[in-house]
């Protein structure tokens, strides 16, 4: 009996000098609990913004591209930015904002001591229906009808428009080198030459509702799209764009 008194006087030392320990632990937890979910309910606060202004693109670039599928990224907001504390975030459109490739969406607190206003970058991805390449194409192949198909292509990853299904590519030149798969554009074609310096062509001209027509003698290649001179028969110089065989547009 004894020996045993000491060895439990030596335990209840050993616990009460424990003690101090866990009460520091479980204070030191205390304070820590209310921080951990003042972070959590701010990350939740920031999933719920990054949410709101994800669907607020996402809506609006299906109004801007109707019947194409749309894709958006939210990037992240500038890390050196200081935002108070706010209890409610709108997200809007900028002024001018075109939701097509790169873009950004405004964030502007409206509920909060301080009131601010800040850009978040997102990635509007847009699908839909194109001519791609079925095989490698170098630069200068004549297009056949064997190479090229129809396939979904994201169309906002260039800024040169994707060339529709309708229309006929067959018998274009190629400007540029076209992988396999790759999407076919507006700049990956060479622009087509509608008539000769010296050639008769159709003159047009008009505005809302009328339409005049003459005949001229073009004075220097007819390129889609670009700048031809034109004389007509009373000797009068005009200029107009070259946009058929033989026919210029002219501007009144």
């Amino acid at each position: 009996m004894s020996r045993i008194r000491p060895a439990l006087a030596a335990q209840f030392e050993a616990t009460a000098s424990r003690a101090p320990s866990y009460s520091a632990a479980v204070n030191k937890l205390l304070v820590l609990l209310p921080c951990a979910l003042l972070a959590l309910g701010a990350r939740a606060a920031g999933d719920d913004m990054l949410q709101q202004a994800r669907t607020l693109a996402t809506d609006a670039a299906a109004r801007a591209a109707p019947g194409l599928r749309v894709q958006v990224q939210v990037g992240q907001l500038d890390p050196r930015l200081k935002l108070a504390p706010c209890n409610a975030v709108q997200p809007y459109l900028p002024p001018g904002t075109r939701l097509w490739g790169a873009a950004r969406i405004g964030l502007r607190c409206t509920d909060g001591p301080v009131r601010w206003n800040v850009f978040l970058p997102v990635t509007v991805d847009v699908f839909g229906p194109g001519l791609v390449a079925v095989g490698p194409l170098p630069a200068g192949t004549v297009i056949a009808a064997a190479d090229l198909k129809s396939a979904e292509v994201r169309l906002s990853a260039a800024a040169a428009a994707a060339i529709p299904l309708d229309e006929v590519v067959v018998g274009r030149t190629t400007a540029r080198p076209l992988q396999a798969g790759e999407a076919l554009r507006r700049g990956d074609l060479r622009a087509r030459q509608w008539f000769a310096a010296g050639d008769t062509v159709r003159i047009v001209a008009g505005g809302a509702g009328w339409r005049i027509h003459g005949e001229g003698q073009a004075l220097n290649a007819g390129v889609e799209g670009q700048i031809v001179r034109v004389r007509t028969d009373s000797g009068r110089i005009v200029s107009g764009l070259a946009v058929g065989q033989r026919q210029v547009e002219v501007a009144l």
